[in-house]
């Protein structure tokens, strides 16, 4: 007997907001395959999951050998029962690396056609092939828009307020569960329309020229889930923008971001990076980001730290570098701001760090967003361990350096 799991709606929480209706949906419907996507993606946490067993079984094909499965569970689970090796997130094979449909690394071939493994239920007769390395690869992107502010690593002495300076998109998907992600919209999209790097650098490329910026950036959710994806859409990018000036900008939480992936990203064009560790002390990363595994929250916090310190070791005059830390007194102390102050400035004190003021959003909405002079007094305590560039952001706008040795003017 093989046991799974059913997810349900708890009425008494359920605020009939309709997300589940709009961005994501059930791709089980009218049985539960226990893929938890529902549960990770309430805004209300009005999903409660119960252990199940599963006694009737389907017929299906797995690369043409017919095989018998338990009929409540999704294509992925079905895949690793017969002992079928996904491989880790960041890498360029079949991931699964958000497993809640946003993201499509764990893309197969279901029936003939391109399909996410992590949400679709196995069915009676169903053919599954997982060799995919002819297949495009695709994901869900939000945009493009036009920005006047930007993301982590946009240098600040571009932003003037008055004209947009970054063409940008957001795709969906994410390995983290920040239960105050301000853009839950989009991180648990499953529904919209997955497209090809090629038609997201045209998209992108577009929006730029239109709007006449020198910026053309990605950010989610979390764009380095799917690397296959994430690789051809900095190659396509790079070949509609070979102006030198042009910045090729990736946002990231920096959790995948090894040395091997960096280098392939900057190979293929990207000259812009925000790597964004959130914190320093462990416990305060689980806090913000909602992943409970401390061993998978020490590696993703290693992981974002050691890319920021090889992005200056080896590309320094190649990369302009930002660095985001995920400020709310919620969850972080001055005295942690003071040693992620100490731990920059001995990586970089000129790199420019961006504190984001973050507020209530997602499941989160009880905290409080920072006050303007909350956030002011971040700053300083920053500046004052030697830093050079740090910009906070505020509920009254961005404030910028007090003192600078900006790298901006550099061509990268």
């Amino acid at each position: 007997m093989f046991k799974g799991y059913k997810a349900y709606v708890d009425e008494d929480k359920c605020r009939k907001c309709g997300f589940c209706d709009s961005n994501f949906r059930c791709y089980s419907n009218p049985r539960c395959s226990g893929c938890l996507a529902c549960y990770f993606a309430c805004p209300y946490e009005a999903r409660r999951i119960v252990e199940k067993e599963l006694s009737e079984e389907v017929k299906i094909f797995i690369n043409e050998v017919e095989l018998q499965v338990p009929k409540e569970i999704t294509v992925a689970k079905a895949l690793e029962l017969i002992g079928f090796k996904f491989e880790e997130p960041g890498s360029k094979g079949v991931s699964l690396a958000c497993k809640i449909g946003g993201c499509w690394a764990c893309m197969v071939l279901i029936n003939g056609e391109p399909e996410r493994s992590c949400i679709t239920s196995v069915e009676e007769g169903m053919k599954i092939e997982t060799n995919v390395n002819s297949i495009v690869p695709r994901r869900i992107v939000h945009g493009p828009q036009p920005h006047k502010v930007g993301g982590k690593a946009t240098p600040w002495i571009e932003v003037n307020g008055l004209r947009y300076i970054e063409a940008a998109i957001w795709v969906a998907g994410c390995n983290l569960r920040c239960p105050q992600c301000q853009n839950y919209h989009i991180t648990y999209d499953n529904t919209s329309l997955a497209l090809t790097s090629e038609e997201a650098a045209k998209e992108l490329t577009w929006c730029s020229r239109v709007y006449g910026t020198k910026g053309l950036a990605i950010s989610g959710g979390e764009p380095t889930l799917n690397r296959a994806w994430l690789i051809e859409f900095f190659k396509h990018l790079k070949k509609l923008n070979q102006d030198k000036s042009i910045r090729l900008h990736l946002d990231s939480n920096g959790t995948l971001l090894t040395p091997d992936y960096i280098d392939e990203l900057v190979e293929v064009g990207c000259n812009n990076i925000g790597v964004e560790p959130k914190s320093l002390r462990l416990d305060t990363y689980i806090e913000i980001t909602g992943v409970r595994d401390r061993e998978l929250a020490t590696r993703y916090l290693e992981t974002s730290w050691n890319a920021l310190k090889y992005l200056v070791e080896k590309y320094e005059d190649k990369v302009y570098l930002g660095v985001g830390i995920a400020y709310n007194g919620a969850w972080m102390s001055l005295e942690e701001v003071v040693e992620i102050g100490d731990r920059i400035c001995s990586i970089d004190p000129s790199v420019q760090v961006t504190v984001l003021d973050y507020f209530p959003a997602f499941r989160r909405k009880n905290i409080r967003r920072p006050f303007y002079e909350e956030m002011f007094s971040v700053k300083n305590l920053l500046e004052s361990r030697g830093l050079n560039n740090v910009v906070v952001q505020t509920s009254m706008g961005h404030i910028t350096p007090s003192k600078s040795k900006d790298r901006s003017h550099k061509d990268y």
